[in-house]
């Protein structure tokens, strides 16, 4: 594909990093200046509750999703959105049967409750299963992205991954927790403002919202309510509603990466509000990241470009960044 990245591109791709960046350098330098672990570790137990919502949707959410979101959906329609009401359960049963735990038993970490409630060789046990799916888990989280990136705007596959495994590891390093909670801020901003604009673009592309609406159902791409029960199919409604009930249980009440940033905000009243209020963040981003799926299908319902050889796509990850430029 000819189109590729201008200067401007390169600037925006920049000034984000260097924003990023650029947080780590000012939590290293003011506040308790990272100089004890309940400041690195726990950002002091003093963060307010809105920052770490959208801390906690930030994470929930990776770029996994917001390129698999509007594939899945070009490819087999809104069915899965109804995980969205999974989300939400399993998060309302984290926030009132997970949380309390941890606060009410003053631990850092999920896996101190297993070695209080169990022994240590399950905390040693399940720490170390924990760390090796995050590392798997960050290998793919860098790694998808960059490849779709390289297909359709030419930056090298590994540029891609060695900058944003550099920039992360520097503001982590430097700022600490707080560091992370702040730019989760300002990326979900930038997620949100991404998703949205797709959106905007593609209905006016598609020539108006019920024009892009006639022509997703057309193509049956508008699922909601598909009661088959059958094991076998990708997805229906019950299993879409169940994955999400199950993939909220595991992020919000067992995930250390959750955990320790509902722990930050220093009481359990203020961690269940955190957690309650994203969940309707990370709602509406999923509604939106749905949108961009039906708006690209109906621009590209007549003109596939993952047929298409000159797009040189490989992948339907890749329709999200093609869609774009």
């Amino acid at each position: 594909m000819s189109v590729l990245l201008g200067i401007t591109d390169y600037v925006v791709i920049s000034l984000m990093l260097a924003t990023s960046a650029s947080v780590g350098i000012f939590f290293r330098f003011t506040g308790g200046r990272q100089k004890t672990t309940a400041e690195f570790l726990m950002a002091g137990k003093n963060m307010s509750v809105l920052p770490v919502a959208f801390s906690l949707m930030a994470t929930y959410l990776s770029a996994i999703g917001v390129l698999g979101v509007p594939s899945e959906t070009y490819l087999y329609g809104t069915q899965l959105s109804m995980w969205m009401v999974g989300v939400v359960i399993g998060g309302i049963i984290a926030c009132y049967g997970f949380l309390p735990v941890f606060y009410n038993m003053d631990v850092t970490t999920a896996y101190e409750y297993l070695e209080k409630r169990f022994g240590k060789t399950t905390r040693t046990v399940t720490s170390f299963l924990f760390t090796l799916q995050m590392i798997l888990y960050m290998a793919v989280v860098l790694y998808a992205p960059s490849l779709a990136l390289n297909a359709v705007t030419g930056i090298s596959t590994w540029t891609s991954v060695v900058s944003l495994a550099v920039v992360c590891t520097f503001y982590c390093s430097l700022g600490g927790l707080k560091a992370v909670l702040w730019t989760d801020v300002f990326q979900a901003f930038l997620m949100f403002f991404s998703v949205i604009a797709v959106v905007v673009k593609g209905v006016i592309d598609s020539g108006g919202i019920s024009e892009a609406y006639n022509i997703a159902e057309e193509g049956g791409r508008i699922i909601f309510f598909d009661t088959t029960i059958d094991l076998t199919a990708r997805y229906t409604l019950w299993n879409s509603i169940m994955s999400g009930v199950f993939f909220s249980l595991n992020t919000f009440g067992t995930n250390q990466a959750q955990i320790q940033r509902m722990l930050s905000v220093g009481d359990l009243k203020k961690a269940k509000k955190a957690l309650l209020y994203s969940l309707p963040l990370i709602v509406i981003f999923n509604v939106f990241s749905f949108l961009d799926g039906v708006v690209i299908y109906s621009n590209y319902h007549d003109c596939d470009p993952m047929l298409d050889e000159n797009t040189k796509l490989k992948s339907p990850d890749q329709l999200m960044p093609y869609a774009i430029i």
